[in-house]
């Protein structure tokens, strides 16, 4: 007979299998102490409502999902922990099923993000997003919010699954917000938006505004501030959406943005306010070699993790991460090194630094991505949309992590799986599988086998224990079925992709 795996993410799952295991048996087991009638009860009505009516059903259940850094606290994003953030919203335009569509008709530019109170990913965002609005107001665009768990039915009419979805409407076409989740980065974006894509400075004043106020700005040191040049540097910064794009044929200008001022024109420099502070682009002046070059080097050289620059790392562009995880200690021996790499995989990898005696951050990380050990640990990760993660075996070195980096790159390592120990006994009703035991119990060709995925911190996985135990009990005689579970946040296999 051949295997049949099943996961169990919802109750309804469970009970598709129990139906059909129950009439297929025609010998059933005596065992009068179990009603098992509850099993073939059509489920509630209200397991067909959208999942962002449940806190439970939020993407925290994605273990893979790597942008949802709030996974990385013990119990999760959980409706009765949530207070409401101090923010100041006066700015937000608060929309309803009433106004929603006088206001993006009526307006011709118009954010809107959909949330749900109880969102930790919404709460994070709520200060920026409000920033954002209070710096923008004036400028001919509105950013505006919806409470889904309120205005369900629009909510559903555009086709919100998560939280926040957030949408930028034009002449009431709307299109994903694409950009990061800070102020900054929603400003940044929406400017590009709705305006000429690249700003003249023309003054020192203006030049020492942008200076302080900006963390990363391009400018483009021209012969003149309009024609092909321009035209080229306005094209590349439409498609930069996150970096603000300046132009100046002022020599003094130039200057103060650390170009020569004789240097040859056209001239362009990237400045950030990090260990790399000034990048110099010395391709063709095209559009499509400056937006290359922006890209390579926008990004810090090593980002160090923290829940505000999360979306920074896993909503980039580029996929594949090198994360290093060292004490605050170990990171002054080897980070120079990590550093020095960072530099040779410039707009291939992300460099990661991940402070392991950070309690706050640190740890449930190292948990997250099933790093034990107290040494230095390079970890390669494929990003959210495939979840494989390599161990760099060997000591945290530029040689080593030049060789490392480029057999990530080129596919040629064997990825690592998380798991718990393997019990030492196994005999419950319910198997218990770990990482290490998967092809054993799982994947056995003479067994019927359904499997149920869980955190130890979901609701609906507390709920369903007692009936998932109830179900094992019942159908303990029969050998050729086993039911199983196995913890998705301390264990992984291939063949166990949580979707």
């Amino acid at each position: 007979m051949a295997s049949r795996l099943v996961l169990v993410f919802t109750l309804g799952a469970l009970l598709l299998f129990s139906r059909s295991a129950l009439c297929k048996d025609s010998n059933p087991i005596d065992d009068d102490d179990d009603d098992l009638s509850f099993l073939e009860e059509p489920s509630d009505q209200n397991d067909a409502e959208p999942h962002y009516r449940d806190p439970d059903h939020d993407d925290e259940d994605n273990y893979d999902d790597l942008e949802n850094f709030s996974d990385f606290d013990e119990g999760g994003d959980h409706e009765d922990a949530y207070k409401e953030p101090e923010v100041d919203e006066k700015d937000v335009v608060v929309l309803k099923g009433t106004n929603f569509s006088d206001t993006v008709e009526k307006n011709r530019f118009v954010m809107v993000e959909f949330y749900a109170p109880w969102c930790g990913h919404c709460q994070a965002l709520a200060p920026e997003y409000a920033a954002a609005a209070t710096e923008l107001k004036g400028e001919n665009v509105i950013l505006a919010k919806v409470d889904s768990t309120e205005e369900n039915e629009l909510s559903q009419d555009y086709g919100v699954e998560g939280f926040p979805t957030v949408f930028f409407f034009i002449d009431g076409v709307h299109k994903p917000y694409t950009g990061q989740r800070t102020k900054e980065g929603i400003v940044t974006w929406i400017k590009k938006k709705i305006g000429p894509g690249i700003q003249n400075v023309t003054t020192l004043d203006e030049a020492e505004r942008i200076l302080t106020s900006e963390s990363k700005v391009v400018l483009g040191y021209l012969n003149s501030l309009v024609g092909p040049e321009s035209d080229e540097l306005a094209a590349a910064s439409r498609l930069e959406d996150d970096v603000n794009f300046y132009q100046t044929v002022d020599p003094k200008v130039a200057k103060l943005f650390h170009l020569d001022p004789e240097v040859k024109r056209p001239a362009l420099i990237l400045l950030k306010k990090e260990a790399e502070k000034l990048s110099y682009f010395d391709g063709k002046f095209e559009k499509s070699a400056i937006a290359e070059f922006v890209f390579a080097n926008k990004l810090p050289l090593v980002i160090t993790f923290t829940r505000e620059n999360a979306p920074q790392i896993f909503e980039s562009e580029i996929k594949k991460q090198l994360l290093l995880f060292a004490t605050s200690k170990d990171s002054e021996k080897v980070l120079p090194d990590f550093q020095a790499a960072a530099k040779l995989f410039k707009g291939k990898l992300i460099f990661v630094y991940v402070q392991t005696d950070n309690e706050d951050i640190g740890k449930p990380v190292s948990d997250y991505f099933g790093i034990t050990s107290d040494a230095p640990t390079v970890l390669g990760y494929t990003g959210n949309d495939d979840g494989r993660k390599f161990v760099h075996e060997g000591e945290v070195t530029l040689a080593n992590l030049k060789a490392f980096g480029q057999d990530f790159i080129e596919d040629k390592l064997k990825p690592f799986f998380k798991s718990d120990p393997i019990p030492e006994t196994n005999d419950g009703d319910v198997k218990i599988v770990v990482g290490n035991n998967f092809d054993e119990i799982v994947l056995d060709e003479s067994k019927d086998v359904l499997l149920e995925i869980y955190a130890p911190w979901c609701g609906h996985c507390q709920s369903l224990e007692p009936t998932y135990n109830k179900l094992a009990k019942h159908l303990r005689g029969i050998d050729s079925i086993v039911i199983a579970k196995m913890d998705g946040t301390t264990n992984e296999h291939p063949r166990a992709k949580v979707i």
